[in-house]
């Protein structure tokens, strides 16, 4: 068996997809030490991202957005509700459904961050030239739109 790992880890495919689980790791850690900083998540600020870009989602649509279960926006929620970053309205259509939004606060603190965090990402994505960069973008969104085809 050990020696099927090891011939497998030496396909192309294989080692790309290791290369591309590291590279997430690596600029991940960053991103987190960074968000330490404003006493926040990772997951915590990919919610205050989300909001930003779109107020009054309900939490299914964050779920999936976020690539995560309803259960675990729930309880994400929860402790956002509590530092008083997002706030639940009822839906206006659906008495039964509330939207999220974002407080003054969680909009004062997706500002503030938003520059920096951009900033980081560039950094570390900086370590190819702006021509890579852009190949690597064609690539990645080659291959996204592939496996979604594929999921369909």
């Amino acid at each position: 068996m050990k020696q099927v790992l090891s011939m497998s880890n030496r396909q192309p495919s294989v080692l790309a997809w290791l290369h591309l689980l590291r590279v997430q790791h690596q600029i991940q850690k960053c991103e987190i030490a960074h968000l330490a900083k404003y006493n926040l998540t990772l997951p915590q600020f990919d919610v205050l991202a989300q909001l930003s870009r779109e107020e009054g989602i309900t939490q299914q649509v964050l779920a999936n957005r976020l690539l995560v279960t309803k259960g675990n926006v729930c309880g994400l929620m929860e402790r956002m509700l509590e530092q008083g970053l997002v706030e639940r309205r009822q839906d206006p259509h659906d008495g039964r459904a509330y939207m999220l939004h974002l407080t003054a606060k969680g909009k004062r603190l997706i500002q503030e961050i938003l520059p920096a965090h951009s900033q980081l990402i560039a950094a570390q994505m900086n370590a190819l030239d702006s021509q890579k960069q852009k190949q690597l973008l064609d690539l990645l969104g080659e291959l996204d739109r592939a496996l979604e085809n594929k999921e369909g």
